[in-house]
C-alpha cells in the first residue's frame, strides 16, 4: 500500500497572521502572503494538508464555535480560490489549566491526525512557529519545521528546538524546500 502523503501545519502564525490578543473572528483571520499558495503547491505535489491548532480562545470565552467555524470557512474559501485544499482541521479548545491531551505541546492532536490519515509520523512533516508546535511533532517522531512568521523568530532566538528542526522563512519557503528535497 502506498504511503499517505500528508503535511501537518499549525494555523496562527503559519497560515494566517497571529495576534497576542487571539484571532477571534473571520475579520481578524488574515492569510499570510503566499501561505495559501504554498498549500496549493503541496496539494499539486500530491500532499494532503491537515491543520493542528490550539484554540484556547474558546476555553477562555473569547470566541465560540460559531466564530471558529466562520474563520475556518473563510480559510477554506480563500484556499480554494487559489487552488489549495485543506483536508482537515484538528483543534484543541482547552486552556492549559484543563490539562488535556490535545493541547500542544502534548501530541494528542497529531495522534488524531495520524489515526485519521493512517500516516507514518517519520514521513509526515509538521510545521509550526512556536516551540510547542515542534515539541508535539517531535514527541511522535515527525520531522519538525520552524517558520519564521508569527512567533517563529522569537522561537528561534529562544533556542531549545527539537533536534533536526529545519528553519524556513515562511510557509512558501517550506513548501519549496520540502518539495525540492522529497525522495519518493
Amino acid at each position: 500500500m502506498p504511503m499517505k502523503k500528508v503535511v501537518i501545519l499549525d494555523r496562527d502564525g503559519v497560515i494566517n497572521v497571529d495576534s497576542d490578543a487571539f484571532i477571534k473572528s473571520p475579520e481578524e483571520w488574515v492569510a499570510l502572503p503566499g501561505a495559501l499558495e504554498a498549500i496549493a503547491r503541496l496539494n499539486q505535489a500530491g500532499y494532503r494538508v491537515a491543520i493542528a491548532t490550539n484554540q484556547s480562545g474558546i476555553g477562555r470565552g473569547l470566541f465560540d464555535m460559531d466564530a471558529l467555524n466562520a474563520m475556518h470557512l473563510k480559510m477554506h474559501r480563500m484556499a480554494a480560490a487559489v487552488g489549495a485544499r485543506i483536508d482537515a482541521v484538528f483543534f484543541c479548545p482547552h486552556t492549559a489549566e484543563d490539562h488535556c491531551e490535545c493541547r500542544k505541546p502534548k501530541p494528542g492532536l497529531l495522534k488524531m491526525i495520524a489515526e485519521r490519515f493512517e500516516i507514518d509520523p517519520a514521513h509526515t512533516p509538521t510545521v509550526g512557529d512556536s516551540l510547542r508546535d515542534l515539541q508535539a511533532g517531535a514527541a511522535l517522531g515527525h520531522p519538525t519545521h520552524l517558520v519564521l512568521t508569527g512567533k517563529g523568530r522569537k522561537t528561534l532566538a529562544s533556542g531549545g528546538l527539537p533536534e533536526g528542526t529545519i528553519v524556513h522563512d515562511d510557509l512558501r519557503a517550506f513548501a519549496l524546500d520540502f518539495l525540492a528535497n522529497v525522495h519518493e
